[in-house]
């Protein structure tokens, strides 16, 4: 038999029910911690707590930490406090300080009354910077040792330190606490034991500021194909350091932040989408729908300004979707390619520009291809060539315009400091139907006389 999620979740429903505690210990064991995090989220909080307590510390810390905010708190208050103690020494001090941000100053203090005051103070000093930068990502678990020690005696360091150093990537090298160069695993193992870490260590180091924004330093972790990279003060003294994981977590949540944006749904990255009241989702999603409502009224006021030319060609209508959708269409795609550009580093500040001019011409050769196939196509199904003309030439011009507009938008947004997202998605398509619109009936007004 293939044991399922929802296999396993209801014996372990029926063990905690009927109190067979050695057989949920068996339905767990070597399970990984983030599989557990996803059992232990479809259970009542009474049966979260005993689940919880059958596991060990360590592992206890590691679902922990994978556990959504909104079940943390409620699950660490009601562990004793010599339990919750043992999860929170096991954790890595950035996801403390993150699980800690998420609470209110009451519960925040209580959580810190459980620690030693060293760890708390460190953790403190953590949540000085704001979630979404270096200082706000940056765990203090990191090996640091001085520029003249040789490989043998950071080896023994290692050791020592191995365990409660989780992030163990590479060896940092200070001279007087500043960092001065960085020594790889890999290069401690095969060096020989008399060599100091400075003969050996990489000096041209690749660092940031604890100011520095996220999805800058996601970037530079991915340029320069980094597991870690140290977090500098303005003296270059070693602050602590981000880790690979950590920078997985923040190109998802870019992603998601850019998705939400571009669709008129900023915020909604910041709420939990399942327990968040009704009221919060609204205020984040009305206010585009609102513009949007407005944008609609605009097109349908040009249409009403063209009732004469509808109504003296009445088969022009047939073509109104096809023109606003083609438009629409083009531009969502060119901001898209744009937005997501500038999003991985491709698309490059002096590189804007150039890149916008030839936008323009990928959006004409579109634009051609798509209006001489729809001319043909209406010339010939409705006998009609001068149909087929107009239709054609609105087609053209509509994609032309809205791919300039798809990329323009969003460019500008990034020129005013802007995230462009938000210059994408609504806001692009309610001003090429606007456009679409009256391209097309100014065109089609032109030749009014030739298709009665």
């Amino acid at each position: 038999m293939t044991w399922t999620q929802e296999n396993i979740l209801h014996e372990i429903r029926a063990a905690i029910a009927h109190g067979r505690l050695s057989v949920l210990d068996r339905l767990v064991e070597g399970m990984q911690p983030a599989d557990l995090a996803e059992l232990l989220a479809q259970l009542e909080l009474s049966d979260q707590i005993i689940l919880f307590l059958r596991l060990s510390h360590e592992v206890g810390a590691r679902v922990f930490e994978h556990l959504e905010p909104r079940m943390q708190q409620p699950l660490l208050a009601e562990l004793d406090p010599a339990k919750a103690t043992e999860i929170l020494d096991e954790m890595s001090s950035d996801d403390i300080a993150d699980f800690i941000g998420e609470l209110n100053p009451a519960e925040a203090q209580a959580v810190l009354s459980l620690m030693p005051f060293d760890e708390a103070k460190e953790i403190k000093e953590l949540l000085v910077y704001p979630e979404n930068t270096a200082g706000g990502l940056m765990t203090t678990e990191f090996l640091s040792l001085d520029q003249h020690q040789t490989t043998d005696e950071a080896i023994a360091s290692l050791r020592l330190t191995a365990e409660s150093k989780s992030s163990l990537y590479y060896v940092y090298v200070t001279s007087q606490e500043r960092l001065v160069g960085v020594v790889s695993l890999r290069q401690l193992l095969f060096a020989t034991p008399t060599s100091t870490l400075q003969s050996i260590m990489e000096d041209n180091l690749i660092t940031v500021t604890p100011e520095a924004d996220q999805e800058d330093v996601a970037k530079i972790v991915s340029k320069y194909d980094l597991l870690a990279v140290p977090v500098v003060d303005a003296c270059q003294n070693l602050l602590g350091i981000i880790t690979v994981d950590d920078i997985l977590d923040v190109l998802q949540e870019e992603a998601t932040e850019d998705i939400y944006r571009s669709r008129g749904a900023s915020g909604m990255e910041n709420i939990d989408p399942v327990a968040a009241p009704v009221f919060k989702k609204v205020a984040q999603r009305l206010p585009w729908l609102v513009i949007t409502l407005f944008a609609g009224l605009l097109s349908g006021s040009i249409v009403g300004a063209y009732t004469e030319a509808i109504q003296t060609v009445v088969i022009l209508a047939l073509f109104i979707p096809v023109i606003m959708d083609m438009g629409g269409n083009a531009a969502t795609q060119a901001s898209t390619v744009f937005v997501r550009g500038l999003a991985t580093g491709e698309i490059e500040k002096r590189e804007q520009w150039g890149y916008f001019a030839q936008e323009v011409k990928v959006g004409f050769a579109m634009a051609t291809v798509c209006g001489v196939t729809i001319g043909i196509v209406v010339a010939i199904w409705q006998q009609l060539p001068m149909l087929g003309f107009v239709v054609g030439t609105a087609m053209f011009a509509t994609v032309t315009v809205g791919t300039i507009f798809g990329t323009l938008i969003p460019l500008l947004f990034t020129r005013l400091g802007l995230d462009p997202a938000y210059g994408s998605g609504p806001m692009v398509t309610s001003i090429k139907d606007a456009t679409g619109l009256l391209i097309f009936f100014s065109i089609a007004s032109l030749f009014l006389e030739y298709l009665m």
